[in-house]
């Protein structure tokens, strides 16, 4: 850059005495920090070398040429040229522009403003700023000494170890080794990317504060979340603002107030509502605390938890204190425990234990099991139901078991006992019930325009009951049989229930809403009398 008028630091032409005036300022050591005139607390910008020194009249600049170096309050700034406003205290740099300040800090481009007054830089054009953590790439970048901070603001991206960030706008602490992204943020990493609104990273600990809307996709998955943190190097994350967790063919979605998940190990936990449902077996899990194993597909539920099973036309409704799912692309395993309630509309039930297994479509329940269909309701120390397509086929009861079928005339129930029972469904109603070991039955006698004869009672070692549209229709007993009947105005108090009688319709699930009533019997339908009967063990799952 050589101007008319201009004047050679190497040149020959001039006086002695004017080459010295001219040249010496721009190879001596650095002179005492100059403060300006008119702000004592602002140091002057030095310019410490140059290979040739011009002035062109009429402007302000004064011209630098040939390995240009600055130096103002501890950084070091290079260039091939420059103009030097003395007056302004600052001054513009061309061409491999460099910047040092420290041993921790190097900035490079194609050009840079530097005010000395305000230390702010303003770099533009092919631009890396290195620390000793990560380097930053753009076009245009200010940087404030002051704060130490570094913004652009028309694209860049940020590089460490192990990721790679791109963002429209952002900014960088080497301080802090914070630096926030905003505008179609994203985060590349060898097993994932992470694609955001607002982006918090820090290159030293290498965790992502998620602050607006996102999405991690991988291989195993993806998340949406608008508010938590991701350790880029451990996979764990706090995902808050009920985020969503789905696995990769979207099948399985897991969403929360707060989970914790890991992505390597796929686990999540949940706090608050949490909701886990998998699409395929078509299931919901929920409870206001859970946890999610995406690798063995398990998931457990508890405080307010119940599971739906929305497979069939009739949802079915689960609720206990825990619920265990655990399900895979052929086969779906429940356990529900302690205080376990669940409803469809054929069918309800309480105990406190339940375990459903699809691969033998039976639900195990004990602890007290009882189970309800339209106005029949059968109880015992153990029932298993079998389902054929999720349609209820037959109940057996273990252990002591009771039927009773409230006819819907005042105080009137037809009643059946024995050890063990088996209830046939057809439709989800029970067409037949047979009872063995000390079957006992009581059941009113009706003619056909609907007068009551009386109140049979039948005892035998086995015995069956057909029924049809609600009514017995058909009774048959073997082996030492006793049967009496007895009109309704000669029974006895008491001769109208069988010993352990219990009808316990105030239990009863009336819909699903219903599900988290307590399971509390009254204090004279306890089952501890009729278990005495039957002296067996006790059977678990």
């Amino acid at each position: 850059m050589k101007e008319q008028g201009s004047q050679s630091f190497r040149g020959g032409a001039l006086l002695p005495g004017l080459l010295m005036i001219i040249a010496a300022p721009a190879y001596t050591q650095q002179p005492p920090a100059q403060r300006s005139a008119a702000n004592p607390a602002v140091e002057i910008v030095e310019m410490r070398q140059a290979d040739l020194w011009s002035k062109r009249s009429g402007f302000d600049a004064e011209i630098l040429t040939g390995n240009v170096v600055f130096f103002h309050q501890g950084a070091l700034m290079y260039c091939d040229s420059a103009y030097l406003y003395q007056q302004a205290n600052s001054f513009e740099a061309f061409s491999n522009v460099k910047m040092e300040q420290g041993d921790t800090i190097f900035v490079y481009g194609d050009y840079l403003h530097y005010n000395g007054n305000t230390r702010l830089a303003k770099l533009r054009d092919n631009i890396r700023m290195e620390d000793r953590t990560a380097t930053l790439f753009t076009d245009s970048l200010d940087y404030d000494r002051t704060a130490n901070l570094g913004y652009y603001f028309e694209g860049g991206m940020l590089v460490d170890e192990e990721n790679e960030l791109t963002s429209y706008w952002g900014q960088y602490s080497p301080d802090t080794k914070e630096a926030l992204f905003s505008d179609s943020v994203k985060l590349v990493n060898k097993d994932y990317i992470i694609y955001a609104d607002t982006l918090k990273y820090n290159t030293e600990s290498k965790f992502a504060d998620i602050l607006g809307p996102s999405r991690i996709v991988s291989d195993s998955g993806y998340v949406y979340t608008s508010r938590g943190w991701y350790n880029t190097v451990t996979d764990d994350s706090k995902l808050l603002d009920r985020s969503e967790v789905y696995s990769n063919d979207g099948m399985k979605v897991l969403i929360g107030d707060t989970i914790l998940y890991n992505r390597q190990a796929g686990i999540g936990e949940v706090f608050g509502n949490m909701f886990l449902e998998d699409r395929a077996q078509k299931s919901i899990l929920r409870g206001n605390y859970g946890y999610y194993d995406e690798k063995t597909e398990y998931g457990m539920a508890a405080d307010m938890a119940y599971a739906i099973d929305y497979s069939q036309s009739d949802s079915l409704f689960v609720h206990g204190d825990t619920l265990i799912m655990i399900t895979d692309s052929i086969h779906r395993v429940v356990k529900a425990f302690y205080g376990v309630r669940f409803y469809r509309s054929d069918l309800q039930g309480v105990c406190d234990s339940l375990h459903y297994a699809s691969a033998d479509s039976t639900i195990y329940m004990i602890g007290d099991p009882v189970i309800w269909s339209d106005n029949n309701q059968v109880l015992g120390n153990r029932i298993d139901i079998f389902l054929n397509d999720s349609t209820i086929e037959k109940a057996i009861v273990k252990d002591y078991a009771l039927a009773v079928q409230d006819r819907k005339e005042e105080d009137q129930y037809n009643q059946l006992s024995g050890r063990d029972m088996t209830a046939f469904f057809r439709n989800g109603d029970i067409y037949q019930v047979f009872a063995e070991g000390n079957a006992t039955s009581l059941y009113y006698l009706v003619k056909e325009d609907s007068t009551i004869i009386g109140l049979n009672k039948m005892e035998s070692a086995y015995l069956t009951i057909d029924i049809e549209n609600e009514q017995i229709k058909k009774l048959k007993t073997w082996t030492a049989t006793t049967a009496s009947t007895t009109p309704l105005p000669l029974l006895k108090s008491g001769e109208n229930r069988l010993e352990g009688f219990a009808w316990l319709d105030y239990l009863r699930p009336s819909g699903p809403d219903d599900i988290f009533r307590s399971n509390e019997r009254r204090s004279s339908e306890a089952t501890e009398p009729r278990r005495e009967r039957f002296k067996r063990e006790d059977v678990t799952l």
